[in-house]
């Protein structure tokens, strides 16, 4: 039997907020956790496509943001809102339970990629693409509304002044990626290096929270010639299970963002709290919000996106001598490090109508890649020691 399921809701106290979006200024590093790298590490150029609202649909997205912009190897061109119409609302409906949405009303994410940008000093361009579905893989929805083209014609003019190819990572139905591929497929494939498409199941007997927000997108990317590394959500069981390729593992609480850097915590607490206050720049500059802070320090913390900012800024998950794990950058691997696995295996894809893709390792020609960690427990135990140290390392201006 087909089984659905999705990325659900961290549900927060909602309390007091929003504001218009404002611009950023020149742009410094974080610096990565335990001190500045030995040498000066290549930039990867990235467009981080995501399905960021505010307030949060899934706060994990606000919290996963923040390594796109403090990863040193990370050179983050733009951020496109991957939006969907119907979660905007009060209360989402949808044919099947599983995917109702009652936390709404909710708009897309500018206001956290403006404080990311005033907190690291940068000016990151972001706009939203379409909130509708595709019609059909093919479609270029060029009758969208001039404000939901922005975020497609952003993704394809910072491609076409791109000197180096770019990797484009998808958090989300990865329907501004098709659109930019179905407008301009020529100038796609000779910038795009790799997209990486955090989405679907490793098994097609469940049907994806991702790949549910619009199955022609995700057919549209699986049946190109794109190089496209694959990182499942889900599992057949759902999208809180364990298995080899799939990218799902939890925080047990977060009690480490008490010893992160006082901006970034203040950040954490605005998303977290789902505030609404119309201040959210100068509530980064306030005193830590710890009454906000003591309530999130608890929680447990569903995590997909590390396996992917792992790979694109080429850091690896090592237990080092001591027994410590830390993800370093490759360069920073010792002799006696141990690497654990988090890997991306050549694999052949077959995709339906659906969109509920079937995948099949092999050793022949292939554009397609797909996530690999071994032991996915042997994983989630390395990540909870690991990402909190590399978060308490990153350190805004």
């Amino acid at each position: 039997m087909l089984q659905v399921a999705r990325r659900r809701f961290l549900q927060g106290t909602v309390l007091a907020g929003a504001g218009p979006a404002l611009g950023g200024l020149t742009e410094v590093l974080g610096q990565p956790a335990g001190g500045p790298s030995r040498a000066s590490p290549r930039r990867v150029p990235v467009i981080d496509v995501t399905d960021l609202y505010h307030p949060h649909q899934d706060v994990g997205d606000n919290f996963d943001l923040v390594a796109a912009y403090a990863l040193p190897e990370i050179d983050l061109r733009a951020v496109v809102l991957d939006v969907t119409e119907g979660y905007r609302h009060a209360s989402a409906q949808h044919q099947d339970p599983a995917f109702r949405d009652p936390t709404g009303p909710r708009d897309p994410g500018y206001i956290p990629v403006t404080q990311l940008n005033y907190l690291f000093g940068r000016d990151v361009p972001c706009a939203a693409a379409p909130f509708g579905r595709m019609r059909s893989p093919g479609d270029k929805m060029l009758d969208a509304p001039p404000f939901q083209q922005s975020g497609v014609e952003l993704m394809l003019r910072v491609l076409g002044q791109s000197s180096e190819p770019v990797d484009v990572v998808s958090f989300g139905s990865a329907r501004p990626v098709a659109l930019a591929l179905n407008r301009q497929p020529d100038l796609v494939r000779q910038k795009v290096r790799r997209i990486h498409l955090c989405a679907g199941s490793s098994s097609p007997e469940c049907l994806e929270w991702n790949v549910m927000l619009d199955p022609h997108a995700m057919v549209c990317l699986l049946r190109s010639d794109l190089p496209v590394a694959i990182y499942p959500c889900a599992t057949k069981e759902g999208p809180f299970a364990y298995g080899r390729h799939n990218c799902f593992w939890k925080l047990p609480d977060l009690k480490f963002i008490e010893k992160m850097h006082p901006r970034l915590k203040n950040y954490l607490a605005y998303a977290f709290g789902r505030s609404t206050r119309s201040d959210f720049l100068r509530f980064l500059d306030e005193p830590p919000h710890e009454e906000l802070l003591k309530e999130v320090y608890g929680r447990g913390h569903n995590v997909w996106e590390t396996s992917v900012w792992a790979q694109v800024s080429g850091r690896r998950i090592v237990r080092r001598a001591d027994g410590h794990f830390r993800l370093v950058p490759a360069a920073e691997v010792l002799p006696n490090d141990k690497v654990l696995p988090n890997e991306l295996r050549p694999c052949r894809i077959e995709v339906p109508a659906s969109g509920l893709f079937r995948f099949e390792l092999t050793d022949r020609p292939t554009n397609f890649l797909i996530y690999d960690r071994g032991d996915p427990r042997a994983n989630e135990q390395a990540l909870r020691e690991a990402l909190p140290a590399l978060y308490q390392g990153f350190k805004p201006p």
